[in-house]
């Protein structure tokens, strides 16, 4: 989830009160500067005009995607096959109800197996049985993103949208020097490595599907690279992953991929487990009763806005946002000028 704190509290927030006076600037705010359907730009290598020396410039193989036998791409047509990892809570169970709800087929996964099978069994009884399955995952353990592929394959012999958003915080806001190895290692191992495992063997899979496929990353506080106190080791993860996203969408044009794309996917805040274990301050509680929403109205934004886009044919990488500038500058006003939203999910002092 989309999560941003201030030098004062140790609760994710969506900007900094000490940056107030930029909040209504996006040249200060390049997370809600950008326009949702915006392309990045790819770097160009240039060498200098007035340079005598040759320059060595290194080639990337270029890999060809599998086609159809008259060489163009198989459109995307729905239902669409979608796998969310940590799917069996919050954003990412908001999102799979929404997918099946539009008819689609969701593939349910959890680092407990549990929890998958408890899941499954209740969307199976809402949706029907043939349109959800569910396997245990850890992202953190190369073998299991696998199998979990193999699993795809096996059930619905292709995937055409796949949603990264397992991540973790620990449920710890503390300093770092207070953060034990393990929850460090916990936060970094599923927040950074197993984003890297998952877009990788994500990539590949559909890199050999003639339809390709689309991938999103869900970002967090930190993701615009404005501080997180109290929870900086997953702060620092998640500035890592519109950084890995770009990088992914310049390989992937370097070597001419042309069916496959890596979005980001910004939620904002969501009034999950972990957002409101940090609801223990009264700038905190102001935020969450302002700009915090439940998973489900997040989710029923999201879903119709990346079906959008292989409903469209666009194979033009995206940063889909539901907290928009506009959008958290105009319940703020509504709040300080009228007194909207107080107490709506937590009880102010």
């Amino acid at each position: 989830m989309a999560m941003t704190a201030t030098s004062t509290t140790s609760f994710p927030l969506p900007f900094s009160p000490q940056s107030y006076t930029h909040f209504f600037n996006p040249r200060f705010h390049p997370q809600f500067g950008r326009d949702f359907g915006s392309r990045q730009r790819p770097f160009v290598l240039r060498s200098s005009r007035n340079s005598s020396k040759n320059v060595a410039i290194r080639s990337y193989p270029r890999v060809r995607a599998a086609q159809e036998p008259s060489g163009k791409r198989e459109p995307m047509v729905p239902p669409y096959n979608v796998i969310i990892t940590g799917s069996t809570k919050g954003i990412g169970y908001a999102l799979a109800k929404e997918f099946l709800k539009a008819g689609d087929n969701v593939v349910i996964c959890s680092r407990t197996a549990e929890h998958v099978e408890s899941t499954v069994h209740s969307l199976r009884g809402e949706f029907g049985e043939q349109h959800v399955l569910g396997t245990k995952c850890d992202v953190r353990k190369a073998q299991d993103v696998k199998d979990l592929v193999a699993f795809a394959k096996q059930n619905l012999k292709y995937i055409d949208i796949w949603i990264n958003n397992a991540g973790s915080n620990a449920y710890s806001f503390k300093p770092l020097t207070e953060a034990s190895d393990e929850d460090l290692i916990q936060v970094v191992t599923t927040n950074t490595l197993g984003l890297m495992i998952c877009c990788r063997e994500a990539i590949k899979m559909m890199m050999d599907q003639p339809r390709g496929g689309h991938i999103f990353n869900i970002d967090g506080a930190g993701s615009d690279g404005r501080p997180t106190p109290r929870f900086a080791a997953y702060g620092a993860t998640k500035r890592s992953v519109v950084h890995l996203t770009k990088s992914l969408q310049a390989e992937l044009q370097m070597q001419d991929v042309k069916n496959v794309v890596v979005h980001n996917l910004s939620p904002g805040m969501v009034t999950t487990d972990l957002l409101m274990s940090g609801a223990n301050t009264k700038q905190a509680k102001f935020f969450i009763n302002v700009l915090a929403e439940p998973a489900e109205v997040v989710a029923e934004y999201l879903v119709p806005n990346i079906r959008s886009i292989p409903a469209n044919g666009s194979m033009k990488a995206t940063y889909i946002r539901f907290l928009t500038g506009i959008k958290a500058y105009s319940q703020i006003f509504s709040r300080l000028a009228f007194g909207a939203r107080r107490n709506r999910y937590v009880l102010e002092d």
